[in-house]
């Protein structure tokens, strides 16, 4: 049995459509395949497409299985049903493993600068000469995965490959022309509901060596400024409970552009001259939308540590 999967903290919709579609693809070409992740969803998977008549597999992987990593490459990462030694497979656009992976998988590790792991996995069913057989939840899916990885095909790390493999899944599945705005303002209200919750499924702790905040939280929704209006005593509070040196990017879908809220003055000035950005009272606006993976980026190559491990 193949198995597809990704991390161990959260499930982001990337990972969750990448593994379901890219699971659905193998068994189409006769490999048998599950998607399975023992992490939990966080809330870029909206309700409305949890009840699409698509999902994770109810498998428990066993010392015969095989694992598929999608949307990661970092080992130390890795749902904790994974041996990375029986890693057959990367598709990954995270920066920093590529060398690591390319020694031992050669032309399987996929590791890109695109927008979406989801572009890429859509790109593996065009290969595949399968589109054609793909359904239309699992075309929502992955098209969905790509607007919220891409900002709404507006943020600095969308590339054409995304926009091109985009246009073919909602076309595939009948997307609305104001579907972008449905699902961020879902995602939005789900936020709202539980920002704590929401904040804790989608943090991520950097390498002490680095020029960053050692924890990053990262939230994206329709329109950030009432939320920060509204809850930004939530927002620093649930950030401060982790570590006292923080960063919470908060995308702006509506705005086009990140909201930086920092822990500290020493933080604020650490990520201003990293990102050549203005901060008041510890709060950057920075236009165009930036995602946590492109203030990585710019860290490793303050740091001129290696893209490759």
């Amino acid at each position: 049995m193949i198995v597809v999967t990704s991390g161990s903290a959260y499930l982001d919709v990337d990972a969750y459509a990448g593994c379901i579609a890219f699971a659905q693809l193998l068994n189409l070409q006769g490999l048998a395949a599950k998607a399975i992740s023992s992490a939990p969803l966080n809330q870029s998977i909206s309700q409305t497409l949890r009840d699409w008549p698509v999902g994770l597999d109810a498998h428990h992987a066993t010392e015969h299985d095989h694992f598929v990593m999608i949307d990661i490459s970092d080992p130390s990462h890795f749902d904790t049903c994974v041996d990375a030694q029986r890693v057959v497979e990367v598709i990954d656009h995270h920066p920093g493993f590529e060398s690591y992976w390319q020694e031992r998988l050669g032309p399987r590790a996929a590791i890109e600068a695109v927008g979406a792991a989801c572009t890429q996995v859509y790109e593996r069913w065009v290969e595949a000469g399968l589109f054609h057989a793909m359904n239309s939840s699992t075309a929502a899916l992955l098209a969905t995965a790509i607007l919220d990885n891409t900002l709404n095909l507006k943020g600095q790390i969308n590339t054409a490959r995304d926009q091109q493999a985009y246009a073919a899944l909602a076309d595939k599945a009948g997307l609305a022309q104001d579907w972008p705005a449905r699902y961020f303002s879902e995602c939005q209200t789900a936020i709202e509901h539980d920002l704590p919750a929401a904040i804790n499924k989608d943090l991520k702790r950097m390498d002490a060596q680095l020029p960053l905040p050692r924890v990053i939280g990262q939230l994206t929704v329709w329109n950030a400024q009432h939320l920060l209006q509204t809850q930004r005593a939530t927002l620093v509070s649930t950030l401060q409970a982790h570590d006292p040196d923080w960063l919470l990017n908060l995308i702006s879908i509506d705005e086009h552009c990140s909201y930086l809220l920092v822990g500290s003055p020493a933080s604020a000035a650490h990520l201003a001259e990293l990102l050549d950005v203005t901060f008041v009272e510890q709060l950057a606006k920075v236009p165009g939308a930036l995602l946590r993976k492109q203030i990585l980026r710019a860290a490793l190559k303050l740091a001129d540590k290696p893209l490759s491990k």
